[in-house]
């Protein structure tokens, strides 16, 4: 459904020197090792009609997509994922971005984490914080 230019969107390192705000250098604290959060978000689309049925909202009514996002502590998008039908769970359309040899999703070194919220599971380089 969407394509997005590699030029736009560049993956920085886990070791890239960030220009941090004091409310950003404190939740590094609070997470050392994160190298940034991701989540997902619904977007409206038009799609075409043969295939609006998997792209429905929960009310029935109009229709989305999921975009996957991750943004690094300065608040800069590295990576992003659009086009998953609109029923799809987050952890479903993660799931299947990470085993996706053409995504070209970053995971994190072995050191390193992505923050994300409870709606996924804890696995090796992901951590939900608790609630």
């Amino acid at each position: 459904m969407m394509e997005f230019a590699k030029e736009m969107i560049v993956p920085t390192t886990p070791d890239s020197v960030l220009n941090l705000s004091n409310r950003q250098k404190r939740l590094r604290e609070i997470f050392p090792g994160a190298i940034g959060a991701l989540d997902g978000t619904l977007v409206h689309a038009i799609v075409p009609t043969e295939r609006q049925t998997i792209y429905r909202g929960r009310g029935g009514g109009r229709c989305y997509q999921n975009v996957l996002g991750i943004c690094d502590f300065n608040m800069i998008f590295t990576f992003v994922w659009a086009g998953w039908e609109g029923i799809a769970h987050d952890s479903r359309v993660l799931t299947q971005v990470v085993f996706n040899p053409n995504s070209g999703f970053p995971l994190p070194p072995q050191d390193k984490y992505y923050i994300y919220d409870a709606a996924y599971a804890n696995t090796r380089g992901f951590l939900a914080p608790y609630r």
